[in-house]
């Protein structure tokens, strides 16, 4: 497979970041195959996110989408993101509901300096809030190596969903 295919294939699945799609690319050969191994092609990609430097990770933390709250803003907002979104009916939030989502990305941003990331698949909004809630009384430390955790996770499922696995 040549890089250019490659890059348009599985680019976007880490959040605005193909240098993730370009480093697996580059460093491992077992990726120009034109029918790739998802389980292979899964940890390549985690194996790359991880070895990358942390402003490399931050900054594609921080290209993560406010939850709910992004909904509107159809100029950032991913497709992707926009079908896990609303998959997980955070496009169906009561005004409650928004403003605690509202109050909450401000907060976590605040004190983490990137916006809360959760893998929303399999979730619904009330789970994500009860997380949300949890996961803002973590440490920097703790709460950077989970934000990482969950972008991972996003890889996989975008992953899995390329390759119809």
């Amino acid at each position: 497979m040549k890089k250019a295919r490659f890059r348009d294939q599985f680019g976007s699945v880490f959040e605005h970041s193909a240098w993730v799609a370009d480093a697996v690319f580059e460093n491992n050969v077992e990726m120009t195959s034109s029918d790739p191994d998802a389980d292979v092609l899964m940890k390549c990609f985690v194996s790359e996110f991880m070895a990358a430097s942390r402003d490399l990770q931050l900054a594609t933390l921080r290209s993560h989408p406010e939850l709910a709250c992004s909904l509107d803003d159809r100029t950032y907002l991913t497709t992707d993101s926009m079908l896990e979104q609303t998959g997980a009916g955070l496009d169906l939030c009561s005004e409650t509901e928004f403003a605690e989502f509202g109050r909450l990305n401000t907060a976590y941003s605040e004190k983490f300096g990137f916006p809360f990331i959760i893998a929303v698949r399999g979730r619904g909004r009330q789970q994500i809030l009860t997380i949300f809630k949890m996961r803002l009384q973590n440490d920097a430390v703790f709460e950077f190596q989970t934000a990482l955790y969950q972008v991972c996770r996003i890889a996989k499922f975008r992953i899995a969903d390329i390759l119809n696995v």
